[in-house]
């Protein structure tokens, strides 16, 4: 079966200003690389076939910086929403009803740079028989806020709003990659307005919907300036 991912790369990242006034941040250099390049030599390894990178704010120079390479190892394509805002959740409806995606696809958060089995991550999703799959990391509020409860197979609940996590039994963090079916979507999503992935993964939790999978390692991310700084010199070494 093909492996697509839609890679999340379109929003404003206003966190990073003013580094990406000018630059995406998925175009931030990283040891040397734009970042994207890192994530998109780590899926080819993981065996993903096909990269849809949903682009909108300053896309058109992930277009040309990512387009043409022959060197990434995956084919790269790319939907792009243009001035809207759509979010997360919007974003992934854009793709899916631009036909961009199969029935089922993993979604990886533009600014994340995971080590995770992929193969091991589908085969959990396919076992679980439900609509979706999201990977987590038991985090105990280390890396940013914890926001998932976790009984070792289903989401029990996702919350990024809860006021006290730990007190609500969230040991664990969202990690930043996912597995979604299109239908779902399509089902679960507006159309053509803004909406976060966040809403579509709360109901999914509380309907018992949502499959979990730990992954053992760390996340880094480009979201923040510290986090930045953290992945060029963990990737430097």
């Amino acid at each position: 079966m093909r492996r697509d991912c839609l890679v999340l790369a379109g929003g404003l990242a206003t966190r990073m200003r003013p580094a990406t006034d000018a630059v995406p941040k998925a175009l931030l250099p990283v040891a040397g690389e734009p970042f994207a390049v890192h994530q998109l030599r780590w899926l080819a390894s993981e065996g993903v076939d096909r990269v849809v990178m949903s682009i909108g704010h300053l896309g058109g120079q992930i277009r040309e910086a990512l387009g043409a390479r022959s060197d990434l190892g995956v084919a790269v394509d790319f939907v792009d929403e243009g001035d809207r805002r759509l979010g997360t959740g919007g974003a992934v409806r854009f793709a899916v009803d631009e036909g961009a995606l199969g029935e089922e696809f993993l979604v990886l958060y533009g600014d994340s740079w995971l080590q995770v089995d992929i193969t091991a991550v589908e085969a959990a999703h396919r076992a679980s028989g439900l609509e979706a799959l999201m990977v987590v990391h038991r985090n105990e509020g280390r890396w940013d806020t914890s926001n998932v409860v976790f009984d070792g197979r289903r989401i029990v609940r996702y919350d990024k709003h809860e006021a006290e996590p730990a007190a609500a039994g969230m040991h664990y963090i969202d990690y930043g990659l996912s597995v979604l079916r299109s239908s779902t979507v399509a089902q679960r999503i507006p159309a053509d307005e803004p909406s976060d992935l966040a809403t579509l993964f709360n109901g999914l939790s509380l309907e018992g919907r949502l499959a979990g999978y730990e992954a053992g390692q760390r996340f880094f991310e480009i979201g923040s300036r510290d986090g930045w700084i953290e992945l060029d010199r963990h990737l430097a070494r």
